[in-house]
């Protein structure tokens, strides 16, 4: 039996929750937080960006990556909660639109 806010109760189901959506979440997450912090330490830092921030968002385009393609991989999967999955891809989705924002916006 499995207690649930209080009450008892079954769960009547044989899904799951991916492994492999559940990292591409984290690494979703790990992406974002890196280019959020890149972005406010040159900000902090009066515009004037490091060589070690630039590595740090390239880094973070390259989890991205990652976690885009983990994330539509366990997408596939069959019997499973679909939260991780679309949580990581639209993470990594969010992390590699702002790297190219960057990126667009340094060439400009």
């Amino acid at each position: 039996m499995l207690r649930i806010f209080g009450r008892t109760g079954y769960i009547f189901t044989d899904k799951k929750n991916p492994k492999w959506g559940i990292m591409a979440s984290i690494l979703g997450l790990i992406a974002i937080v890196s280019i959020c912090l890149a972005v406010h330490l040159t900000y902090l830092n009066q515009g004037a960006a490091r060589m070690q921030y630039g590595a740090a968002v390239l880094l973070a385009m390259i989890y991205a990556a990652a976690g885009l393609i983990l994330g539509i991989r366990s997408l596939s999967e069959k019997d499973i909660f679909k939260v991780f999955p679309v949580l990581g891809i639209v993470l990594s989705l969010l992390a590699v639109a702002a790297g190219g924002i960057i990126l667009y916006l340094g060439v400009v």
